[in-house]
């Protein structure tokens, strides 16, 4: 593996002429539905740098929306992921079973929280573990409906675009979408009427009197909830509100899922963002950060409920394929070994107080907010919540061709969203929030 200069270079402007060339060809050849947020080719990416085909070197603030959150090309990732390719790259577990397999599913019931006994299941992506949590919660209970929450974000599946809030770009002219799905409010403090100081009690008792109400508590199967809201605007509710929820699912026989995809895997400073306010799911869904950059995820829950599904209900081609296992291995190991729960701790600490101060000075970021290596800024109308999208698409246009790679969200489009590779040097880290502050002010 060759080394990738740890340090921002910028010989093109961005994006640069054999980056437009393929954006051509990309035009030509790929679908219009597949869309780029900043139009540069990767010829390779290691740290905290992604290098493209022109040469021009960015800062990473994005990891794959939390995928390489050990790195691009990580050393365990590719040493374990390229024995397993000279070895074999497929059987399909469900004909042939492999031990990696076997490796990953222990390492996530070690991992996840809670001491009972548990069992998990692998799949390709965080949608298709969201799809069958929810089966397996169905086969459970023997319940058909699933309650969901504002601005929640789940997949683009059928049913997980039923569980997704927000309808443009996910769901608009896809639908009708699957039965038995019902929404209720998040405590969302920024945005809340009364003020964020009531946010979880009234939240929760809303969300409570809906489901007793309009649902009926003995119908629901599943309650599946972000701990950190991620696409819906990294929305983090406000205290108590997870445990009251989690609380009211284990005292009406409701399997409560924890949607991890986004948060899992060391991202918010902790294993899992569910371990801040002592959370223990009864299933966990995880995927983005799980394998270094192969596709795997996976559904990991307490054995009895696992265990619902009939033999033969659960499975695919390529859930849990051989090498994304070992890739799987080699990113949980990365993350033991450099302790990048801690390092994700580290880089909030420095990222935090930077743009708290940035809103002292800008008027237009309404909040700052996050844990961990998982942060954003809510861009608003000055004096107000009014969300201001344009201002947003601005900022990160002008972070883009000043070499950082940041990316957008929320339910308003108005939401600027940090999710640095763990393992980014902190003069890195330093630099990416230079040119945010430089956007700002050029806006």
């Amino acid at each position: 593996m060759s080394e990738l200069p740890q340090e921002r270079r910028l010989v093109t402007a961005v994006p640069g002429p054999r980056s437009q060339e393929l954006m051509a060809r990309k035009s030509a050849a790929v679908a219009d539905g597949v869309g780029v947020t900043l139009p540069v080719f990767v010829r390779r990416s290691a740290g905290g740098i992604v290098e493209d085909v022109d040469g021009n070197r960015l800062i990473d603030f994005g990891s794959g929306i939390a995928v390489t959150s050990v790195g691009n090309s990580a050393p365990a990732v590719v040493r374990r992921a390229t024995e397993q390719l000279a070895d074999f790259t497929h059987t399909c577990f469900m004909i042939t079973p492999y031990e990696g397999y076997l490796e990953v599913a222990e390492q996530l019931n070690a991992l996840t929280p809670g001491d009972h006994a548990k069992k998990s299941a692998l799949f390709n992506s965080g949608a298709e573990a969201v799809e069958n949590a929810v089966k397996i919660a169905r086969a459970h209970t023997k319940r058909p409906a699933v309650v969901v929450f504002d601005h929640g974000y789940h997949g683009r599946t059928n049913l997980t675009m039923a569980l997704t809030a927000k309808n443009m770009p996910y769901k608009e002219g896809f639908g009708p979408f699957a039965p038995e799905v019902y929404r209720v409010p998040l405590a969302y403090g920024f945005r809340w009427l009364t003020g964020p100081e009531h946010a979880a009690e009234e939240a929760a008792a809303q969300a409570i009197d809906m489901i007793t109400k309009q649902i009926g508590a003995e119908h629901v199967a599943a309650i599946v909830i972000e701990p950190i809201a991620g696409e819906g605007g990294f929305i983090v509710p406000e205290k108590g509100f997870l445990p009251r929820m989690a609380q009211f699912a284990k005292d009406n026989g409701i399997v409560f899922v924890a949607d991890e995809i986004q948060t899992g895997f060391c991202r918010t400073g902790q294993w899992f963002a569910c371990e801040d306010e002592g959370v223990v799911p009864d299933l966990i869904t995880t995927a983005k950060g799980i394998a270094g950059g192969l596709p795997l995820a996976a559904v990991t829950g307490r054995a009895e409920i696992m265990d619902a599904a009939h033999s033969g209900g659960l499975g695919g081609t390529y859930g849990g394929n051989p090498v994304a296992c070992a890739a799987a291995l080699g990113a949980i190991e990365t993350m033991k070994e450099l302790d990048l729960a801690a390092r994700a701790r580290r880089i909030g600490e420095v990222m935090t107080p930077r743009l708290r101060a940035l809103q002292e000075k800008y008027p237009a970021i309404g909040e700052v907010r996050g844990r961990g290596a998982m942060i954003a800024v809510e861009l608003v109308r000055p004096g107000g919540t009014e969300p201001d999208p344009a201002l947003t698409a601005k900022v990160a246009k002008a972070c883009h061709a000043n070499g950082l790679v940041v990316l957008t969200c929320g339910t308003y489009g108005n939401v600027l969203r940090f999710l640095p590779p763990l393992v980014i040097g902190e003069d890195l880290l330093n630099e990416g929030l230079d040119i945010i502050e430089e956007a700002f002010a050029a806006a």
